[in-house]
């Protein structure tokens, strides 16, 4: 998921157009986009589009941002969505696992009651003090968490914390980083709100993806491309990737658990590594 393309949910005739666009997974906003007059409404428009479009829904990864969990609008949001082939639910403004594990108790009740089986998971956004604080523990609370989500935006202009000082941003980052990765669970980057530089968003892209993030949240298309770039291994990596489990598969084969590929040692991290960057390019 390098590249992950909000649409607001008030905006029906932008959910074909994200569809046939380059984006790895398009992501309906209930949330932030949508104002409080028109989330029926909204809320109506995108489960009408995935269960009429099914097939054109199953190409991409399919996310919906619903209300914060606790919120009427968040039950309302559930009832409506589950069965109509969402892959996560991303879940705003999370701050305790205990939280996480109520919104899942919520969800289960009511697929049981709609007779469902078990549907999307979760992306859950980190995006207030509270919740970076607690980000590790969030990660953990169940197996029904697929991912972190950071949101700069939220976590910083409240407080007057400068997104444009790096070691703000590296700081966020690198927490959330290591509260996914303890958990086995991925992290996604924020959504970067200046559209027409590609040089900031790429700023802030690098920092994450050398942090481990798997992609980047995009608030307008023209940022899909520069996603989709950043976080793909490039040619060199990909070499190096190929050798290392070619490499692997000798030493396995000899009883070796480490081995040497062009000079330097290589044992189980550095082959979890080779195999991240190949299913990143789809060679896993």
């Amino acid at each position: 998921m390098r590249s992950k393309l909000f649409v607001p949910g008030s905006r029906p005739e932008l959910f074909a157009k994200a569809y046939a666009g380059e984006a790895d997974a398009v992501s309906f906003d209930l949330e932030d986009s949508v104002p409080a007059e028109r989330k029926a409404g909204a809320r109506e428009a995108v489960a009408g589009f995935l269960r009429e479009q099914a097939g054109v829904v199953a190409r991409k990864c399919t996310v919906v941002r619903t209300n914060p969990p606790g919120s009427a609008e968040f039950v309302h949001d559930l009832r409506a969505l589950l069965g109509a082939g969402v892959d996560l639910l991303n879940l705003p403004r999370i701050e305790s696992p205990e939280q996480v594990v109520e919104a899942v108790a919520l969800i289960e009740r009511i697929e049981a009651e709609l007779g469902l089986p078990a549907g999307p998971r979760l992306l859950l956004n980190i995006e207030t003090p509270r919740g970076l604080l607690a980000a590790a523990a969030i990660a953990a609370a169940h197996p029904r968490v697929a991912g972190l989500q950071l949101g700069l935006g939220d976590l910083f202009e409240p407080y007057g914390i400068a997104r444009d000082e790096p070691g703000h941003v590296r700081a966020a980052m690198y927490t959330v980083a290591m509260a996914a990765a303890a958990a086995g669970v991925y992290a996604c980057d924020s959504a970067h709100p200046d559209y027409t530089s590609e040089a900031a968003f790429e700023r802030e892209a690098r920092m994450s993806q050398r942090l481990g993030f798997i992609g980047k949240s995009c608030i307008h298309p023209r940022q899909v491309a520069w996603a989709n770039r950043i976080y793909m291994p490039d040619a060199g990596e990909l070499e190096w990737a190929r050798r290392v489990k070619a490499a692997a598969r000798e030493a396995a084969a000899r009883g070796q658990a480490a081995f040497s590929v062009d000079g330097r040692m290589v044992d189980p991290p550095y082959l979890r590594r080779a195999e991240r960057l190949l299913a990143m390019a789809g060679e896993a």
